[in-house]
């Protein structure tokens, strides 16, 4: 289970590419938060990154502090002077900080993790000593619910009390639910009673990769830095200006779409490129990024509501009825590549265009280049 979380996590240990010019740097590590309700093996999921990446320190919001993360003045024992000792963000440069129970921090100690996550420096101004520290760091966060369960009726800044500042810089927010499901739920028992009575996994189908083969593949994967070519520049921008305006559009929409998620676009298809040992983005890897993007949104929206459950089918529908606009016909390409980019998959977009050209809603060429709607 978890597909889409644990691509999530690949990405994160493979990384963007870094950006500078001109004085100015983009950072291309990922930051990913994992909030939900207790019991849902979050904090395996980070003990589990913790061990295969190749450069990982790991930490817990109740037992850090805000020197504890950044840095500490230390007096030297031998000489008097003071000394600085750099904290787990700073010894995690260029590697991967976990954080469980990043909610129980003190605000006072999260206030040090804003600059890391965004300038990826740390600024210290202690005891007369004044510096900048790299926290070139990707943060892997874990965090519960304020009240028990996760409540979808409330907005994602009551059920996790973070601020909006600190919840734009992660560029993916995975909300994973405890949902009541006799089959997954008989699945769980089952696994968990036969590895405490044989203290192993039982039998699987599909044998995971060695963590060591998996620390070289991921180094092997940050040593390329695939680039953006022109030609998706446009694509890009497109699909942005979409992205802005479904959610002005929407009310309901959990989180607040800005030019970070842009760049989290860009992050995300670098390092898909990184996992191909490609040179060139391609418009794949955007599209595969923007369905990420789209599936943890969706995992933070309200699927509670009564009444009849839409098909996907019908919302592909309604997504190429929006494309339609004024006039009679849209382009078959163009409406695959936004049914796509909003979570869905080819096999369901096919079938869709099948069943209404079957109900004599549209037609389609022979060539399958144009949806025509029937008048």
């Amino acid at each position: 289970g978890h597909d889409d979380v644990k691509k999530a996590l690949l990405l994160l240990l493979v990384g963007g590419v870094d950006r500078q010019t001109q004085g100015m740097k983009i950072r291309g590590s990922l930051n990913i938060c994992l909030m939900g309700d207790p019991g849902v093996a979050k904090s395996q999921l980070l003990s589990y990154i913790d061990r295969i990446a190749p450069r990982c320190q790991y930490t817990t919001g109740r037992g850090s502090t805000g020197v504890g993360l950044t840095a500490a003045v230390m007096k030297d024992p031998i000489t008097g002077e003071m000394i600085l000792e750099g904290g787990a963000l700073v010894l995690a440069d260029q590697g991967i900080c976990c954080i469980d129970e990043f909610d129980k921090m003190n605000e006072s100690d999260r206030t040090a993790i804003h600059e890391v996550m965004e300038q990826q420096t740390i600024s210290i101004a202690k005891a007369g000593i004044l510096t900048t520290l790299n926290a070139r760091v990707s943060i892997l966060a874990a965090a519960n619910p304020a009240y028990g369960r996760y409540n979808t009726k409330k907005s994602v800044e009551q059920n996790i009390q973070l601020p909006a500042a600190l919840l734009s810089r992660f560029d993916l927010l995975w909300l994973i639910r405890d949902k009541p499901d006799a089959n997954a739920d008989l699945r769980l028992a089952q696994h968990i009673t036969y590895v405490h009575q044989h203290s192993t996994h039982p039998p699987r189908e599909v044998e995971p990769l060695d963590p060591d083969l998996m620390k070289r593949y991921i180094t092997s994967c940050k040593q390329k830095d695939p680039v953006i070519p022109e030609s998706l520049t446009e694509y890009i921008v497109y699909t942005y200006v979409e992205l802005r305006k479904e959610a002005r559009e929407d009310p309901r929409n959990a989180t607040f779409t800005s030019a970070r998620n842009l760049l989290a676009v860009l992050r995300l298809s670098t390092a898909l490129a990184r996992l191909r040992f490609a040179d060139a983005v391609e418009r794949e890897d955007i599209d595969e990024a923007n369905r990420l993007m789209e599936m943890s949104k969706s995992s933070l929206a309200d699927d509670e509501t009564p009444g009849r459950r839409s098909r996907p089918i019908d919302l592909i529908y309604s997504i190429i009825r929006d494309l339609q606009g004024s006039t009679t016909a849209v382009k078959y390409d163009e409406a695959r590549q936004r049914c796509i980019a909003k979570g869905f998959n080819n096999e369901q977009f096919t079938e869709c265009v099948e069943e209404y050209e079957r109900l004599n809603i549209w037609c389609c060429n022979a060539a399958r280049t144009r949806i025509t709607f029937m008048q």
